[in-house]
């Protein structure tokens, strides 16, 4: 019991601010916890993609191969899926200060300890196959550890910003993940290219730590637990009564399960899953593909690919723009435009040869492309087609597909790896073709939906 008290959301602080302060001190809180929740979640990811940058040395080191690596990284997407889905739940409730904290702080753990681990392999302390299982185990824990930022950070958007705002602040969080990304290929990138792989998991640690500090800093609950009055206060909302609010919750459930019949929202999950395949693909592998199939070495790789996320802030950003003002909210032609250039941009990677300008230019539109599908395929078109009380529910279908998709591309491309080996080197071909083919597929799969309205319950 006090385990939960201490993630129990906080009560309502019985010193109240001077009425003429409110507003200064409410902007000020607000502000804080919106800086702490994007820089804090952008560092999570730091956590969570570290491995990218380091398979190659890993192989190269005769530690684990290719399908061995791929097991690891679908571990970590696999218990993400699972704990997107718990932990929304319980952030609802939860002390998200408190809460995002604690998932940080295991995946600094984790990272941490994959690092230690490293070292002794290295040494030849421990068995490869030990390793092996360690890494799975290890970087499980990470995956669920992952699943606890996004929660907390888009619930203190709801506790801190008035409906009005809330949409503006929740595109610019949104490239937290773009800015986490990023930072995972440059920064550890350069540590692993300058003292070797073990590094890039202390490296990640220590971003990490840094995310946690100002998560403790300044990543607050909510209004009420600063002596603020609640933000329906604040920003002059309607609430409503304990009845009402009790049948609100009721129809919200019934249509919740007819979310989960409509097979409109399956067949976005699916392009999603197929998205996020090949978006995973680069994240994951571009790094290994460019040092082995065009010549790179680490620190250029790593560079290249960071081009992509960096570009996925101009699609996430202008994603909501282009649909709702050139095309009057109907989302499915610039998702159409959107998948025809992640094919575009993802054949000119791996068949376009080794000139950098080629592949600068190719993660360049792939970000674009990827910034835009992740707002349409990833939640957009799910939430267009369900009644607004069931978005949560549409979200959910469409995010536990989309990870447990991505680990399955991690294991299917390692196997496609190791069982194509030419002269001791590592044949994309395959790999290339089922990258590619799963954009294409993620692509044509929404034209299905074209004719679609939206579901009345």
């Amino acid at each position: 019991m006090k385990i939960l008290d201490f993630y129990r959301i906080s009560p309502a602080s019985p010193d109240k601010v001077a009425a003429d302060k409110v507003d200064k001190t409410y902007k000020r809180l607000r502000m804080q916890t919106f800086i702490a929740a994007t820089l804090g979640y952008a560092l999570y990811y730091v956590c969570r993609l570290s491995m990218g940058v380091m398979k190659q040395p890993i192989i190269d080191a005769g530690l684990l191969n290719a399908t061995q690596l791929g097991i690891v990284g679908a571990c970590l997407y696999w218990t993400y899926a699972v704990g997107k889905l718990v932990n929304g739940f319980l952030a609802d409730n939860a002390n998200i200060k408190r809460f995002m904290a604690t998932g940080i702080i295991l995946s600094v753990g984790m990272n941490f300890i994959m690092g230690v681990l490293g070292v002794s392999a290295l040494n030849g302390t421990i068995a490869n196959s030990v390793l092996f299982i360690s890494f799975c185990v290890f970087w499980a824990i990470n995956g669920f550890a992952q699943s606890m930022g996004a929660p907390a950070s888009i619930v203190s958007l709801s506790r801190w910003f008035p409906l009005k705002t809330r949409g503006t602040y929740y595109g610019i969080f949104s490239a937290s993940h773009n800015i986490g990304e990023g930072l995972s290929f440059v920064f550890v990138g350069s540590i692993v290219a300058a003292f070797g792989w073990k590094w890039g998991f202390f490296g990640a640690a220590l971003a990490g730590l840094i995310g946690f500090v100002l998560v403790l800093l300044f990543f607050h609950d909510n209004p009420d637990s600063k002596g603020l009055p609640p933000i329906e206060v604040l920003a002059g909302e309607k609430t409503q009564g304990k009845d009402a609010q009790a049948a609100q919750r009721l129809e919200t459930k019934q249509m919740q399960k007819a979310v989960i019949k409509n097979p409109g929202v399956w067949i976005l999950a699916l392009s999603s899953a197929f998205m996020y395949m090949s978006r995973y693909a680069i994240n994951e592998w571009g790094t290994i593909f460019l040092q082995e199939a065009k010549g790179y070495d680490l620190a250029g790789a790593a560079a290249i690919i960071g081009v992509n996320p960096i570009f996925g802030i101009i699609g996430t950003v202008v994603s909501g723009w282009l649909s709702d003002v050139l095309f009057k909210g109907d989302r499915k032609y610039p998702a159409f435009v959107a998948g025809l250039l992640e094919s575009v941009a993802l054949a000119l990677f791996l068949f376009g040869g080794p000139a950098k300008w080629v592949n600068i230019l190719a993660m360049i539109l792939f970000g674009i492309a990827i910034g835009v599908l992740i707002s349409f395929l990833g939640g957009l078109m799910a939430v267009d087609l369900v009644p607004r009380k069931a978005s949560g529910a549409a979200l959910g279908i469409v995010g536990i597909a989309s990870y447990a998709a991505a680990g399955l591309q991690n294991i299917v491309t390692g196997l496609l790896l190791d069982n194509n080996i030419v002269d001791g080197v590592h044949d994309f071909t395959y790999v290339s073709w089922f990258w590619l083919g799963a954009a294409i597929i993620s692509c044509l799969l929404p034209i299905l939906n074209w004719k679609r309205k939206q579901q009345v319950i």
